[in-house]
């Protein structure tokens, strides 16, 4: 888990170097500048979308750096195995944030997260290889992008302290293909922190990936499952 508390699909410093993350609150400097432009070209675009400004943002979680993993699982056969296992793949090079308004709806452009997909580990060295270097090309495409766009059945205003479930919405993008993507989402809210867990799944087609084909590998199966353990701290808009 690294598709909206995301998503991704579906992270990210303990292993690697963390790139840049595009949603701080820069991005929404930047969105101002647009907007403004806009104004004076007379070209102002009313949706929400547009109208992601700092005032828009009632309440925003972000990464802590600490706490947080995004994983894949793949169903796999080995060579010389009886039983299928499941291949798993983690890195803790996540960062990110979701805004919400006051409605508690979430500000796009505030709201996504950033994964270093170069940090990925698993337990069998020839397939962090393959992953990096034919199945991701993590020289060419080193982090997968979680754009949130929305929630559904989050509880607004969110709660001081419990547990809630709702569902992430948001453009995942991997090795430079964008697909929506829907996230089932279990949080517990704790004063300031909110932890908990998001997954989504998809099949290796949607995002224009080739199943593994290699020697020892017997079958792999067609869906990869990403999952995201998540410690987010409220921070002042």
């Amino acid at each position: 888990m690294i598709a909206k508390l995301a998503s991704a699909a579906i992270g990210v410093a303990v292993v690697g170097v963390l790139s840049a993350s595009s949603w701080s609150p820069r991005e929404l400097t930047r969105t101002n500048r647009v907007l403004a432009a806009s104004v004076s070209t007379g070209e102002v675009n009313t949706s929400r979308e547009v109208r992601t400004t700092r005032q828009d943002v009632a309440v925003r979680y972000v990464t802590t750096g600490n706490g947080s993993k995004a994983r894949y699982r793949v169903r796999e056969r080995l060579l010389g195995r009886e039983l299928d296992n499941d291949a798993v793949g983690e890195t803790s090079a996540i960062t990110g944030s979701i805004a919400l308004d006051k409605s508690g709806a979430v500000v796009r452009g505030a709201s996504g997260f950033d994964v270093n997909m170069t940090a990925l580990t698993s337990d069998e060295t020839r397939r962090n290889s393959y992953v990096r270097t034919r199945l991701l090309v993590t020289d060419s495409f080193p982090t997968t992008k979680l754009a949130v766009t929305g929630v559904r059945g989050l509880p607004s205003p969110l709660p001081v302290n419990g547990r809630v479930q709702f569902q992430l919405l948001g453009d995942l993008t991997v090795k430079g293909v964008t697909r929506p993507t829907t996230w089932n989402v279990t949080a517990t809210v704790a004063g300031d922190q909110l932890t908990g867990t998001a997954a989504t799944a998809f099949t290796f087609e949607q995002f224009q990936l080739t199943q593994p084909k290699v020697r020892i590998v017997l079958s792999v199966n067609d869906t990869i499952r990403l999952e995201y353990d998540f410690t987010m701290k409220k921070q002042a808009p």
